[in-house]
């Protein structure tokens, strides 16, 4: 077994089987090509998703190097030249790559990641890119339809112990914040990204003390300033709520303190919370939070507070850390175009019977269309690269599915949404810090429409083509399907 894992093997073997196929193969070795990763339908059948993991994927290209241990075991599969084994020796990522900022709203069918680079070298990073995009970008999503169902109340990422292993756990508190978590329960995402860490007591330390209360009352001792106290432990209404006020009374105002919590993890939450409220009230801890969790999730949480739920802030675990009711994203990664000799771009595109898994060929550009009277976002327009759009005259957009739909657009400003991270192997993108990350994630979901933002039946946000794009598709859809 090594003793220093990397990820340089992290990728499907075919990768290394196709590279060493176009090593042999010297025309396509170093043939220049461009793949673009897009995903096709949004998870939870929600109108938008977010994307995350763009720094992990920067730090992966950045580090890509094979050891003596790697050739050593990929020359025990007998299936590789000793030039190629030479060729991963002095390997590096020498390409191009731009990408959406983490925390963009994303849509279907729209590249969020475009790699322009020699064949082998486009290839081989495809599974890591794919497999951190696509688990953050899902654990963003999720994340913020919770977040929008808790209406302004804090939410925090409880889900460690329920993930697919360290990386989903560490990685998924990352994304969960940018997406807009308050915090997390995992202590090592905090250490390495800063994804605020907090959290309370299990039901243990109440079961190690003698009795609820003095279990209660040692916390409160040790922790005065950040006392939150688990109180299901045995009966809510009879003891916890009654043990957590005699703590509070006793150990915290005395001091002053009134900043405390209780914790309900069990039963009816909407009328144990209540009740609880009524009591906090009239004990006159009024400034007492309650706090809740219990495998939660984004219609729970908003049909607690419909139903009247006296719940400061929620700790969800599972449903989100694992997107337990649609656990697979599903973006792909799909050669798009490629370059002959005299630098020429050839458009290339992948036909199926299933007419939601064809591409759009080319080297493409993504622009955002903002209205400028309200601000919103209305629609995104795929465009070929050399393609500017020209926001001070009239656009007239069609919906690629209907093209007989279509309306002219005045007043609007166009904005690109992919930017350069690598140029010719170098990195040219500073990554934001994730609380900047977050940030602009909250930003930018305010630019879209409510009506896109519902949980069900969203409205439907046109990703549309350039009529130069279109004609292009339709072009190759008949030449390639004759």
């Amino acid at each position: 077994m090594k003793e220093h894992m990397n990820y340089t093997l992290l990728c499907d073997f075919y990768e290394l089987t196709m590279g060493n196929g176009y090593f042999q193969t010297r025309d396509y070795a170093q043939q220049i090509c461009y793949f673009d990763i897009f995903f096709r339908n949004v998870p939870d059948e929600g109108g938008f998703a977010i994307a995350a993991g763009l720094e992990q994927v920067i730090d992966y290209v950045e580090r890509l190097q094979f050891d003596e241990e790697d050739i050593a075991y990929l020359r025990s599969k007998g299936c590789f030249c000793e030039g190629f084994l030479d060729y991963l020796r002095h390997f590096k990522f020498t390409g191009d790559i731009w990408a959406v900022p983490e925390g963009t709203p994303i849509f279907p069918r729209e590249p969020f990641l475009t790699v322009r680079a020699p064949a082998i070298e486009a290839q081989f990073i495809e599974t890591f890119l794919l497999l951190t995009l696509n688990h953050q970008s899902l654990i963003a999503t999720k994340t913020n339809r919770i977040v929008r169902a808790a209406d302004g109340r804090p939410v925090s990422e409880f889900g460690s112990r329920r993930a697919q292993g360290p990386d989903a756990a560490i990685l998924g508190a990352r994304a969960s914040y940018i997406a807009g978590c308050a915090g997390t329960a995992c202590t090592l995402a905090d250490e390495v990204y800063g994804t605020p860490a907090g959290g309370t007591m299990a039901h243990s330390w109440v079961q190690m003390f003698p009795d609820e209360y003095t279990a209660f009352k040692t916390y409160c001792q040790l922790y005065p300033h950040s006392a939150t106290l688990l109180v299901d432990t045995y009966n809510v209404l009879k003891s916890g709520v009654p043990n957590a006020i005699r703590a509070f009374q006793e150990v915290l105002l005395p001091q002053g303190i009134t900043d405390c919590a209780i914790r309900l993890d069990s039963g009816d939450l909407t009328y144990l919370s209540r009740k609880a409220r009524k009591m906090l009230d009239a004990a006159g801890l009024t400034q007492c939070k309650i706090v809740a969790s219990n495998s939660l999730d984004e219609y729970i949480i908003r049909d607690l507070l419909l139903q009247g739920a006296k719940i400061d802030s929620f700790g969800v675990g599972e449903r989100l850390i694992t997107s337990k009711s649609e656990p697979v994203f599903g973006g792909v990664y799909k050669l798009a175009a490629i370059e002959d000799k005299e630098g020429r771009i050839i458009p290339k595109i992948k036909i199926s019977a299933n007419p939601g898994k064809m591409t759009n060929p080319g080297f493409k550009k993504v622009y955002r269309l903002f209205d400028n009277e309200t601000g919103k976002a209305f629609a995104d327009l795929i465009t070929l690269w050399d393609e500017i759009v020209d926001d001070s005259r009239p656009m007239e957009l069609f919906d690629p599915d209907a093209t007989w739909k279509r309306s002219t657009f005045t007043n609007f400003t166009a904005k690109e949404l992919l930017v350069p991270i690598f140029q010719g192997g170098k990195r040219v993108y500073d990554s934001p810090s994730i609380e900047e990350m977050r940030t602009w994630c909250a930003q930018q979901i305010d630019l879209l429409w409510d009506e896109v933002k519902r949980f069900e039946n969203p409205h439907n946000y046109y990703v549309d083509l350039s009529q130069k794009l279109w004609d292009l598709k339709q072009s190759l859809l008949t030449r390639e399907g004759k």
